[in-house]
């Protein structure tokens, strides 16, 4: 099997779509709402909590999942929407969704519509990455 060089420049992309994914995801227009009251926290609190460098370090987190995804992409010989989204969806299952749940839900006792809002945004994002990422090889 011949595995492609990467496109790094789809893999930046898919990061900078990830990051702004999650700002969308976690407004007041989606889940910002039911997140806070599921975490406890207001929006002052956050608001004082946040800061720069954790931004910066989500982005760079996104970039690395890109990265991963990209590779796993690559070594499946996706090259349709379908096929990209179908191999974001394995790696969300396998590496996101069950492994979350086990720890959040099932040990940690943590309400399932917590795991549900931050498991959601990582599936879309891996859906949404990996069929860009398929296409645009």
């Amino acid at each position: 099997m011949e595995v492609m060089p990467l496109n790094y420049v789809a893999v930046l992309v898919c990061a900078v779509v990830m990051f702004m994914l999650g700002g969308l995801w976690y407004s007041p227009a989606l889940f910002a709402k039911q997140w806070m009251e599921l975490i406890g926290k207001s929006k002052e609190e956050l608001k004082n909590a946040s800061n720069a460098t954790m931004y910066v370090r989500s982005f760079i987190l996104g970039l690395m999942s890109c990265y991963v995804l990209a590779n796993i992409i690559n070594f499946a010989g996706a090259t349709t929407v379908e096929t990209g989204a179908m191999v974001g969806f394995v790696c969300w299952a396998g590496f996101n969704g069950a492994p979350t749940y086990n720890n959040e839900v099932n040990f940690m006792k943590r309400p399932i519509a917590l795991w549900g809002i931050n498991s959601g945004y990582i599936l879309v994002s891996y859906l949404v990455c990996g069929a860009i990422l398929a296409l645009w090889r």
